[in-house]
């Protein structure tokens, strides 16, 4: 009978063992798989923590720089306000700063300076000089030459252009006294710088008994400086100077006139 109770007992403890063993496996089976959950979970909420502070980060810097942005800007506002009223101030403190007593000093304008009236050109040879000689043809192609007048008085008078209103009534003043001059060892002898046609023309038109010469190269009329500037209906210009000399016998010259009086020159000439 001993033998037989042994040999039950050894069973008993194997199911005990092989429970033990399975209630260990169990427990470590669950807790192995617990652990991990726990780590994930653990994870997760790390990563969720991150992209929170990601996010809060994000959002807080935003939220700052539109914060900064309005401030500038109040700030710009503010200054450009004060800059643009600056100068209104400054010119008020200018305007308190001066004297009412003070009164602006008017502007002191120059007076124009009036225009010389003009003056024509006059020939430079005067009274009691030698008369310049001169040589010329007429307009009938006579030449006559100032070294062939000695012995006589010459009315040598230059006019500035044949068959016009001014030449025209001194010529025939000239032409009305002629017999008288010439009765008196008068010569007239007229100068302009038309040619010998225009003068043949002039003098046949108004019956002109005395020689016109043509002194078309200005040499007669440069020696006796009567080219010059004057004026003419308000125009000035370079042109003959009407002027008379009259010169004695001995080639001096014995009057100068420059002021001419065209309708009755004979009579001033003779001083009648």
């Amino acid at each position: 009978m001993a033998k037989k109770t042994k040999a039950k007992s050894k069973p008993a403890k194997k199911t005990k063992a092989k429970k033990a063993v399975k209630k260990a496996v169990k427990k470590s089976g669950k807790a192995k798989p617990a652990k991990k959950a726990n780590k994930s979970k653990a994870k997760a909420k790390k990563t969720v923590k991150k992209a929170a502070k990601k996010t809060v980060k994000k959002t807080v810097k935003k939220v700052a720089k539109k914060a900064v942005k309005k401030a500038v800007k109040k700030v710009v506002k503010k200054t450009t306000s004060k800059a643009k009223s600056a100068p209104k101030k400054k010119v008020s403190v200018k305007k308190t700063a001066a004297p009412k007593a003070v009164k602006p000093v008017a502007k002191v304008t120059a007076p124009k300076a009036e225009k010389a009236p003009f003056v024509a050109h006059t020939t430079s040879l005067k009274t009691g000089m030698m008369a310049p000689y001169f040589e010329g043809k007429d307009q009938h192609g006579n030449t006559i030459k100032s070294s062939d007048l000695i012995g006589k008085t010459v009315i040598l008078y230059f006019y500035p252009k044949d068959d016009t209103p001014g030449c025209t009534a001194e010529a025939c003043s000239l032409r009305d006294e002629y017999q008288y001059l010439s009765n008196n060892n008068y010569v007239v002898l007229g100068v302009s710088a038309d040619d010998e046609a225009s003068h043949l023309k002039f003098a046949d038109k108004f019956n002109l008994p005395f020689s016109l010469l043509a002194d078309t190269s200005h040499n007669i009329i440069k020696a006796y400086d009567v080219w010059g500037a004057k004026q003419f209906m308000g125009k000035i210009y370079d042109g003959i100077i009407r002027t008379t000399f009259v010169i004695d016998n001995d080639g001096i010259i014995k009057n100068v006139i420059t002021k001419v009086d065209t309708a009755n020159h004979a009579k001033q000439i003779l001083g009648q």
